[in-house]
């Protein structure tokens, strides 16, 4: 994906928004931005991903989901700055206490570096799933998501049990190979 985004291709920029744009603003919405506020913050910090994607180095600077959060966070500082000089609500807070309410995934046992992988995870599931047949996604649906027996499963499909393992590889596979890069591929030069 991340070398799709880097060649301006649209299909992987869409698939990359549809993937993290629900986690981005549950970010906001836990830090305290307004509901109507948080479309515009995470329409912000994708601005912020198209400038610089071509600056962002997975072995230097972190994963991509750590990124993200950080660029949020800016984000969300810019709006919480903008708004204080706006009448607050009852019981509001100041700036700082906006700030602490940010989960920091190093420390906040709510976040972690798995925070709203699962969402992403079936983001871009939904997003690849058009590549298989129906029954190869199927059997790799009801053993890997499901947690069915592959014997079961190769049954019920009427598939050999080498037939649903390799189905079910070759999907986490394509999986992989969106959410990252092969080794030396991530990297800037």
């Amino acid at each position: 994906m991340l070398r799709g985004m880097r060649a301006y291709d649209p299909l992987q920029w869409k698939r990359m928004v549809g993937a993290f744009a629900p986690l981005i603003y549950r970010w906001c919405i836990r830090a305290g931005a307004r509901p109507d506020d948080a479309p515009d913050i995470v329409q912000e910090v994708f601005r912020v991903v198209a400038a610089r994607i071509d600056d962002f180095n997975k072995t230097s600077d972190g994963s991509f989901h750590g990124w993200l959060l950080m660029i949020t966070r800016n984000k969300l500082g810019d709006t919480f700055r903008r708004s204080k000089s706006e009448p607050t609500a009852i019981g509001g807070s100041d700036f700082l206490n906006r700030v602490h309410l940010i989960p920091d995934e190093r420390s906040d046992p709510l976040v972690s570096a798995n925070d709203g992988l699962a969402d992403i995870y079936q983001g871009i599931l939904a997003l690849i799933g058009e590549e298989f047949s129906e029954k190869t996604w199927q059997a790799f649906w009801l053993t890997a998501v499901e947690g069915r027996y592959p014997a079961d499963v190769a049954q019920e499909l009427g598939m050999s049990v080498n037939s649903v393992y390799l189905a079910k590889g070759r999907v986490l596979r394509r999986l992989r190979e969106e959410i990252e890069p092969p080794p030396g591929r991530g990297a800037k030069p």
